[in-house]
């Protein structure tokens, strides 16, 4: 699809983390496993989640419970890059005003 899938999964995991997840180095090992992340597919993403993801936190010296792991695959999994995200919705709201328009 598009980028959104990688920061979808960025965000999510940092929530899950209780911190901020190291970006650029997700972004790094997702093409080190062969994974791009500007053309990031659902299957490329739960396969990451499911194989490579444990990897990348203990190099991180992360740790993610088992139910937050699940919790993360679940929310990655029924993203839908087609639709803004409430933040996005938010964002646009909350956006300049074009006083033109007015």
């Amino acid at each position: 699809m598009d980028r959104r899938r990688f920061d979808h999964l960025y965000e999510e995991l940092s929530v899950s983390l209780g911190q901020l997840a190291p970006r650029y180095a997700l972004w790094l090992h997702m093409r080190e496993v062969g994974i791009d992340p500007e053309q990031l597919s659902r299957a490329a993403l739960l396969s990451y989640c499911h194989v490579h993801l444990g990897r990348f936190l203990s190099r991180h010296r992360l740790r993610l419970p088992e139910r937050r792991l699940r919790r993360l695959e679940r929310s990655v999994s029924r993203f839908d890059p087609r639709h803004p995200t409430p933040y996005e919705h938010m964002a646009r709201l909350g956006g300049p005003i074009d006083r033109r328009k007015a």
